[in-house]
């Protein structure tokens, strides 16, 4: 049995797969906003809980590994930091940042996935696309906790800017840049079906 494209009004059918990813997107925020709860205490050992389940220990480790990630980077390309036993990574001036649950890139390698998986293409494509996208992910979260450590050495007021706001779109406007590359290179809709389309609307 085959299922049948949802159909949107005329006027919106330009716009399906915006529409669509929007709509993923905001029920995969929603449903981690109340179901991955966390402690909001600023240290490593904070609670994650999934319906009363503790997950902690996957976010701890995720937590750690992101955090000796950027301190590597970091030394790597010249500035002296060193991670503490806390999970915070500190300058000599004694400015430091902590890496928590909620720092690891988990939300958001989460939402990419929902967001491909449950967007139409082959699924043979997926599942290389998939994990390609959360490499990306990870990456890019490393580059965001490495410049806003980078940053508070002599910023130390340009943190709640950087970690509340720029990055925060910037990660979600990436999210959104490799679904476009899904929609538009990897799953582009066969003729027949956009022939199929066209037929409709005339």
């Amino acid at each position: 049995m085959k299922l049948q494209p949802i159909k949107l009004p005329e006027k919106l059918e330009p716009f399906r797969g915006v529409i669509f990813f929007a709509v993923i997107l905001m029920v995969a925020n929603f449903f981690w906003k109340y179901n991955i709860l966390g402690d909001e205490a600023a240290n490593l050992n904070s609670s994650v809980t999934f319906w009363g389940w503790d997950i902690s220990a996957p976010f701890t480790y995720a937590a750690r590994n992101v955090a000796h990630a950027c301190e590597f980077a970091l030394n790597t390309i010249g500035w002296d930091v060193k991670l503490k036993p806390d999970n915070s990574i500190s300058h000599p001036n004694g400015r430091s940042v902590l890496i928590i649950w909620a720092c690891t890139g988990l939300k958001q390698a989460y939402i990419f996935f929902c967001i491909i998986a449950f967007y139409r293409g082959p699924w043979k494509k997926k599942l290389w696309y998939i994990p390609l996208g959360l490499c990306v992910v990870y990456l890019f979260n490393i580059f965001r906790i490495s410049f806003i450590i980078a940053a508070i050495k002599n910023h130390p007021d340009w943190f709640a800017f950087l970690h509340e706001y720029a990055f925060k779109y910037i990660f979600y406007g990436i999210i959104f840049l490799m679904w476009v590359f899904w929609e538009e290179k990897i799953a582009p809709r066969k003729e027949s079906d956009k022939s199929k389309t066209e037929s409709t609307n005339n």
